[in-house]
């Protein structure tokens, strides 16, 4: 809340949040911050802030954050080549050390560090970590105008998620500390895989049963064919939009990962433009909202 509103604004806000800061009350909330959505350090200081209000306010706030723009400017620092297929980046095992050391390393230390100078209790993990999420080798496929088939895309260390142990996660809720968690999973045999962050967080939504899914992207949310925002859909209507060529390009992974979530148990997942000031309180602690809410 800011330091400059007047005692009256101040207890206007807190009236209007307090319905749903009931309506949360000891919800786990998954907010998966992406890196395109991360901004400044000063956005990032601030979602920080908001992460720690939503404690504060009695929800239970668990992070996983991206890092794409973070990852492709060491390796080109590095001299490695970036590859794309199929919407992801192709992780042979140099670059799954730098995958590893900006996700689980700079940024995930970074972030922990602005929530707790925000005043929370954070503490840094991937997904390794407790065995809390293991994955299995992704396959995907393109097709070959050429040869007119489709083929079988080598992803390199690119993972799915297969398994969540929530032990460890449970313990650091309950324990009132914020987890921070990088999208990085071990494979059967303690390898790693670099996994999508979207997917990475539907898992563990999925896994804890969460009250809301926040994808916090750069776009407002799922559109219309007039480039309107929708506020509300669900599942079926999702489906719709993507056989009629509403959704389409990497918008199509993004409503999977949230239809799966839902799947899995998760009550409601939002779409949403991480660099609108405050998205995640605007979502959740007023009646305003701050994207496209899809329930099942």
């Amino acid at each position: 809340m800011s330091p400059n509103l007047s005692v009256h604004d101040k207890a206007e806000v807190l009236s209007e949040a307090l319905p749903y800061m009931q309506q949360h009350d000891d919800a786990t909330i998954v907010v998966k911050y992406g890196g395109h959505a991360m901004g400044s350090e000063q956005v990032a200081r601030d979602f920080a802030r908001d992460i720690v209000l939503l404690e504060q306010a009695g929800l239970n706030p668990v992070v996983v954050h991206g890092g794409g723009p973070q990852i492709s400017e060491m390796l080109k620092r590095l001299g490695i080549q970036s590859e794309f297929a199929a919407g992801h980046r192709i992780t042979d095992a140099a670059s799954v050390e730098v995958v590893e050391m900006v996700l689980a390393g700079s940024i995930n230390k970074q972030l922990v560090g602005f929530i707790n100078a925000a005043g929370g209790r954070a503490v840094g993990l991937s997904g390794k970590d407790g065995r809390m999420l293991t994955a299995k080798k992704a396959t995907r496929t393109i097709y070959d105008p050429d040869s007119a088939i489709e083929k079988v895309v080598d992803l390199g260390f690119v993972g799915e998620p297969d398994k969540v142990d929530t032990t460890v996660l449970d313990q650091i809720i309950h324990s009132q500390i914020i987890p921070v968690l990088a999208p990085v999973a071990a494979s059967d045999d303690g390898g790693t895989f670099n996994v999508n962050a979207d997917t990475f967080a539907g898992a563990i939504a999925g896994a804890l049963g969460a009250t809301r899914l926040l994808l916090m992207t750069d776009v407002p949310g799922i559109l219309d064919k007039d480039k309107n925002l929708i506020e509300e859909i669900d599942v079926e209507g999702i489906r719709r939009l993507i056989a009629d060529g509403t959704i389409t390009g990497g918008m199509i992974p993004k409503v999977e990962t949230c239809i799966y979530a839902l799947e899995k148990g998760v009550e409601a997942v939002v779409i949403m433009d991480g660099k609108v000031p405050h998205a995640v309180l605007l979502e959740l602690l007023t009646n305003h909202g701050a994207g496209t809410l899809i329930r099942r």
